[in-house]
């Protein structure tokens, strides 16, 4: 197949969350939301398999462009399901979703108190085993070279940028506390003298009560 049809399949999906899909983890008769979907990269190959796919940001630009797009990739997509809210707070019922994606969005947390609302709204949304699928900076790989900013979590990453770190202690408190577990370990990409990305695929306790 050549690159451009490739491209054309698949966007520019997340690497990681590829190999979720290449390994079967995300299944046809799943519900699906990309929670901070902008333009809808991630969800490009599951509109063109007709998952029942959802989308949230707070980018109304964006999302105009996705319900746009999504039309021309299946006759049956939903431009409905893009809907325009904070993913602190998504007005939608809770249980609502098989799978949830959250790529690039977690570390844009302004402290530990609006990530744990992000993380809490999202695990709200998850029914009893569903995925979750979160891409988002951490702070192994890169603890000496980060700066923090006060207490709230966020640092001063080596490229300039600033961003929320989640810790694996955090991570770890989070999946007790949401009855998670990691379905396989974290993967982590550590650009030199720039930043640390970690791919992480939880599965929510079938027995959770929480929701």
């Amino acid at each position: 197949m050549h690159y451009r049809e490739l491209n054309y399949t698949l966007g520019n999906i997340d690497l990681y969350l590829l190999d979720h899909i290449l390994k079967g983890r995300f299944k046809s008769d799943m519900r699906l939301l990309d929670a901070g979907c902008g333009e809808g990269r991630n969800l490009i190959y599951f509109i063109r398999e007709n998952y029942d796919v959802w989308g949230v940001d707070r980018d109304a630009a964006a999302l105009k462009l996705l319900r746009l797009y999504g039309r021309t990739l299946h006759p049956e997509f939903d431009p409905e399901k893009i809907i325009e809210d904070d993913v602190a707070d998504i007005s939608l019922p809770p249980a609502s979703f098989d799978a949830i994606i959250s790529s690039a969005v977690l570390h844009f947390a302004q402290d530990h108190q609006h990530f744990q609302k992000m993380f809490s709204e999202l695990n709200r949304l998850l029914r009893p085993g569903g995925l979750l699928f979160i891409r988002t900076a951490m702070l192994s790989g890169i603890k000496e070279e980060a700066t923090p900013l006060g207490k709230g979590g966020r640092y001063k990453l080596p490229d300039g940028s600033e961003r929320y770190l989640l810790s694996v202690q955090l991570l770890d408190a989070l999946c007790q506390t949401y009855q998670l577990k990691l379905l396989e370990p974290i993967k982590y990409v550590v650009v030199h003298q720039a930043r640390s990305m970690s791919s992480i695929l939880l599965q929510k306790s079938a027995d959770d009560k929480q929701t």
